[in-house]
């Protein structure tokens, strides 16, 4: 595709990706194909080609309106786009550059700012966010349909293993998932345990920064990737093995921080190193519990049994990460649960379910309506937005699938003899 950007932003770092970008693609819209915003509205404009043609206007120096904000909104980044792209066309990068071009230049309502403002202040803060869990769950009834089915029913996490290792990963000291879910943090540090390796979190590190960058605060995401590096580097000095991370929106998020301070001449090595570190609990662990002869039970119960695999966006599309639960889930006993459209997004998308709630709505039935249809016992999936986001709905329990894992393994003795 032929571009001519504006004087403003050609020779930027950000024009000469986009307009690389650009020219990669060809608009032949096979990416409409799997876009789910397009499936739902079959509007060009909520499509990626056509996504990509109102960035690449808005680029070339066009004034973009609250129209063009709004088709970009909707955009779900799930990626599938550039799975199924046969020209490699980096979507998910244009798309942030288009965002914040489109931001310096059209003002939100005042309600939007507001809403967006404080969704990053209440979820990026762990105890403050720690605090309204607890709060929300108490006073259950009280609270506001639209937020009660963001609350996920609280299970207890189990403890945490006291063993020490030779063998040592830091896991990520999250935001969201530690309150709503902690119980899958400590299945993750169980699982670790039985291969011997011992799982540490950094207490001075925090959010990955997804929730800012995606809400088009991308210095306040610079900042807090800075300050996890900051937290990190001196355990991997000190012999630490890799950065395991067991959300893939937030696994994804921290394997980009080389890409998002690329240009700070002070952080952009350390970013690489940390990027290159960093592991999706999908990656580090399957492998692992192959080579060790972790072994399945003889028999698993029914609950356990029958079972269902959601990959998520974050990891089959942005990490390309595709099959390794799905045979490791099959290697322990699970009978897997065949589905329609694995690569569709759920609706979940971060805080997409909140600003966009009625696309969500849709995308979670559409979704869970395949998931259901083989009568699974149990539904799996590897990131906190879309467990909390098909929890709310869904007619089975929801798992991380380490919860699952962790489960089977309590069932044997897990070494093979």
């Amino acid at each position: 595709m032929e571009a001519h950007l504006a004087e403003r932003i050609k020779r930027t770092p950000d024009g000469i990706e986009a307009e690389s970008i650009l020219r990669a693609c060809v608009h032949c819209g096979f990416c409409n194909a799997t876009c789910p915003t397009y499936q739902l509205t079959g509007d060009e404009l909520d499509g990626p080609r056509g996504r990509i043609y109102q960035i690449k206007r808005v680029l070339e120096g066009e004034a973009p309106g609250a129209s063009t904000q709004l088709h970009l909104d909707r955009c779900l980044t799930c990626r599938n786009c550039e799975t199924t792209c046969p020209s490699g066309v980096r979507y998910g990068r244009l798309l942030d550059i288009g965002r914040a071009a489109v931001t310096e230049r059209v003002t939100r309502p005042a309600m939007q700012r507001w809403q967006r403002n404080f969704l990053r202040f209440a979820l990026t803060r762990q105890g403050l966010f720690n605090s309204a869990v607890r709060i929300g769950r108490a006073l259950h009834r009280l609270v506001p349909p639209t937020l009660r089915g963001k609350l996920p029913s609280a299970r207890a996490a189990g403890a945490w293993p006291r063993a020490t290792h030779a063998r040592k990963v830091l896991l990520l000291n999250g935001c969201v998932q530690p309150a709503l879910m902690p119980s899958i943090d400590a299945a993750t540090a169980r699982v670790l345990d039985a291969c011997d390796i011992e799982a540490v979190v950094a207490p001075n590190s925090g959010c990955c920064g997804a929730i800012d960058f995606h809400l088009d605060a991308h210095a306040a995401a610079q900042a807090r990737a800075r300050h996890n590096i900051d937290a990190w580097l001196p355990l991997l000095d000190g012999g630490v093995e890799a950065i395991v991370i067991n959300a893939s929106g937030c696994s994804a998020m921290v394997k980009d921080y080389a890409h998002l301070l690329r240009d700070d001449s002070t952080y952009a090595d350390k970013a690489q190193r940390i990027a290159a570190a960093t592991r999706d609990l999908a990656e580090f662990l399957p492998p692992l519990l192959g080579a060790l002869g972790l072994r399945k039970p003889a028999t698993l119960p029914e609950t356990l049994r029958r079972v269902v695999f959601h990959p998520p966006c974050t990891l089959q599309h942005a990490q390309k990460v595709t099959g390794a639960v799905e045979n490791m889930l099959a290697a322990f006993g699970a009978e897997l649960v065949p589905f329609a459209e694995s690569h569709l997004c759920c609706g979940s998308a971060g805080t997409y379910s909140i600003l966009q709630p009625e696309f969500s709505q849709r995308l979670r039935e559409r979704k869970l309506e395949n998931l259901q249809r083989g009568r699974p016992a149990m539904i799996l999936s590897a990131n906190i937005g879309c467990l909390a986001h098909l929890e709310a709905a869904a007619a089975v329990p929801v798992r991380h699938w380490v919860e699952w894992l962790d489960s089977v393994l309590a069932l044997t003795d897990t070494r093979a003899q």
